[in-house]
């Protein structure tokens, strides 16, 4: 799964949800999805199907290139400069609370991933 495109995709969706006035719930039910699911979807866990994407745009009223990341003009975005590097594997034993701090960091800038490092680091010496 491309998870920069279905970060992008649940991004897009959740907008033009709350710029509706919708629900997850209310969304789900429209496009004949579980609201769990339709939930992993706006969390960039999952791509929908192909159906389900043009049944999202219309719900939605939203059309496809806006959904999926591309211009008015179809054309791909550029490629980020200065990209983080891969995701980090989650571990069995990580508790809720790590994978969701693990969530939060893959989104953060290399800039802010390192203010980041500097403020854990920090908080282990002064617990020492």
């Amino acid at each position: 799964m491309d998870t920069e495109l279905a970060s992008m995709l649940g991004a897009a969706s959740r907008a033009a949800r709350v710029r509706m006035g919708l629900t997850q719930a209310d969304v789900a039910e429209r496009i004949g999805m579980a609201s769990e699911v339709y939930g992993r979807l706006e969390r960039g866990h999952m791509l929908p199907s192909v159906q389900n994407l043009r049944r999202l745009c219309v719900v939605l009223n939203v059309p496809p290139h806006e959904l999926l990341g591309l211009g008015e003009n179809l054309a791909a975005p550029p490629p980020a400069k200065d990209k983080a590097p891969g995701p980090v594997k989650v571990r069995e034993d990580d508790t809720p609370e790590m994978r969701r701090l693990m969530r939060n960091l893959r989104k953060l800038s290399p800039v802010q991933l390192k203010l980041m490092n500097l403020v854990a680091s920090a908080m282990q010496q002064k617990k020492k």
